[in-house]
C-alpha cells in the first residue's frame, strides 16, 4: 500500500488456476472491494475463471451457538483432505457488519484446517446487506473451485435469514442440532427444517442415549413435511463433531444426494436459480451503495427523513423523491 491509497495487486486467472494460495487471496481480496475499478478487474477475472467452477460438492452448514458447528467442521474437513480432498470453509455472518468479523476466530477453533496445506479458510467480508455479504461469498467460492477446491463447506454464523442465505449458495444443507429435542423441538422454525437436506444431532459422544431420542423427534417432525426433492427424502443422523462418530455416514449421504439431484437433472436447475438470486443480490448492493455513497443522495436523504419525522412529507413520497434521485 502506497501513499494511504489501496494499490490493487496484480492477480492473473491462470495464477488462480494453478492453485496458487497468494494469488487466491488476493483475488478474493479483490473481489470484496468496493473500488470501481478493482469491480471492474474482479468482475473480468471471474470471467476468465468462470469455465473451471461448478464441480465442488457444495455444503451449507447451520446450528445454534453451542452446537458445535466449527468443531464438527474442523474434523470432517481434516478427514477429507486425508482422503485427497481440498476443502475451502467459507463462512456467512450478517453480524460482521456490526462487530468488525469476529468470524476470523474460526481460525482458531478449527486447528487442524487452520495448519493443512489442502484446506483454506475464508472469513465473509465486511458489506452493508446480507445479500451483499451472500454474494461476495459465493465470488469467494467461485474463486476456490476455479484454485481446484473440490469440497467448499459453508458455514452460517448469523441467525435468522442467513440460514437462507446460505440455502441458496449450496447443493446440500445440513442442519446440527444438540441432544435432547423436548423443548428445543418446539423452538426450531419450521422454515430450517423445509430447508434441511439432512439434521445431525451433534455431541452424540456425550448423551448417546439422548440424541437418539432428539433423532427420532426430529424425524417424526421431517415427516409431516414436504420433501423439496421427490429424490431425496431428508435423514437423521446422530454425530460427535469432537470424536469423528457418524461424520463418515455423514459425507456418504451428502454424495448420495449429490448423485441422486445429478441423475434427475435438479442439480443444474437448483444452480441456474442460485445464480438468478446471485445476480439480484448484486443488484440490491450497488443500489445500496448508491444510496450511502452518492454525494447528492447524501445531502437529501437527511433532509427527506426529517420531514416525514415533522409529518411534512409521506413515506410514500419520500421513498419515491429518493427512487427518483437514483435515477430509476
Amino acid at each position: 500500500m502506497t501513499g494511504g491509497t489501496p494499490r490493487k495487486s496484480h492477480v492473473t486467472a491462470e495464477a488462480v488456476a494453478r492453485g496458487d494460495r497468494a494469488a487466491l487471496a488476493r483475488a478474493i481480496t479483490l473481489m470484496e472491494s468496493r473500488r470501481a475499478d478493482h469491480r471492474a478487474a474482479a468482475r473480468d477475472l471471474l470471467q476468465a475463471l468462470m469455465p473451471r467452477t461448478g464441480g465442488a460438492v457444495r455444503v451449507g452448514i447451520t446450528g445454534v451457538p453451542g452446537v458445535g458447528k466449527s468443531t464438527t467442521i474442523d474434523t470432517l474437513g481434516h478427514r477429507l483432505t486425508e482422503q485427497g480432498h481440498k476443502v475451502a470453509v467459507l463462512a456467512v455472518d450478517p453480524s460482521s457488519t456490526r462487530t468488525g468479523g469476529a468470524i476470523l476466530g474460526d481460525k482458531t477453533r478449527m486447528a487442524r484446517l487452520a495448519a493443512d496445506p489442502n484446506a483454506f479458510i475464508r472469513p465473509s467480508p465486511s458489506s452493508g446487506t446480507l445479500g451483499g455479504v451472500a454474494a461476495k461469498t459465493r465470488e469467494t467460492m467461485l474463486l476456490c473451485e476455479a484454485a481446484g477446491f473440490d469440497v467448499i463447506l459453508v458455514e452460517t454464523v448469523g441467525v435468522g435469514q442467513s440460514e437462507t442465505a446460505v440455502a441458496d449458495l449450496t447443493d446440500f444443507f445440513l442442519v446440527l442440532m444438540l441432544p435432547g429435542a423436548g423443548d428445543e423441538l418446539q423452538g426450531i422454525k419450521k422454515g430450517i427444517l423445509e430447508l434441511a437436506d439432512m439434521i445431525a444431532v451433534n455431541k452424540a459422544d456425550d448423551a448417546d442415549a439422548r440424541a437418539k431420542a432428539a433423532a427420532a423427534e426430529y424425524r417424526a417432525a421431517l415427516h409431516i413435511l414436504t420433501p423439496a426433492s421427490a429424490a431425496w427424502t431428508p435423514p437423521v443422523l446422530t454425530v460427535s463433531g469432537l470424536t469423528g462418530q457418524g461424520l463418515d455416514d455423514l459425507w456418504t449421504k451428502v454424495i448420495e444426494h449429490r448423485k441422486r439431484l445429478e441423475a434427475t437433472g435438479e442439480l443444474s436447475a437448483k444452480r441456474r436459480a442460485q445464480d438468478a438470486k446471485w445476480m439480484w443480490a448484486l443488484v440490491h448492493e450497488r443500489l445500496y451503495d448508491r444510496l450511502h455513497h452518492d454525494p447528492a443522495l447524501r445531502r437529501r436523504v437527511p433532509e427527506i427523513e426529517k420531514h416525514i419525522a415533522s409529518g411534512q412529507l409521506s413515506p410514500t413520497a419520500g421513498a419515491d423523491e429518493i427512487v427518483g434521485l437514483l435515477g430509476l
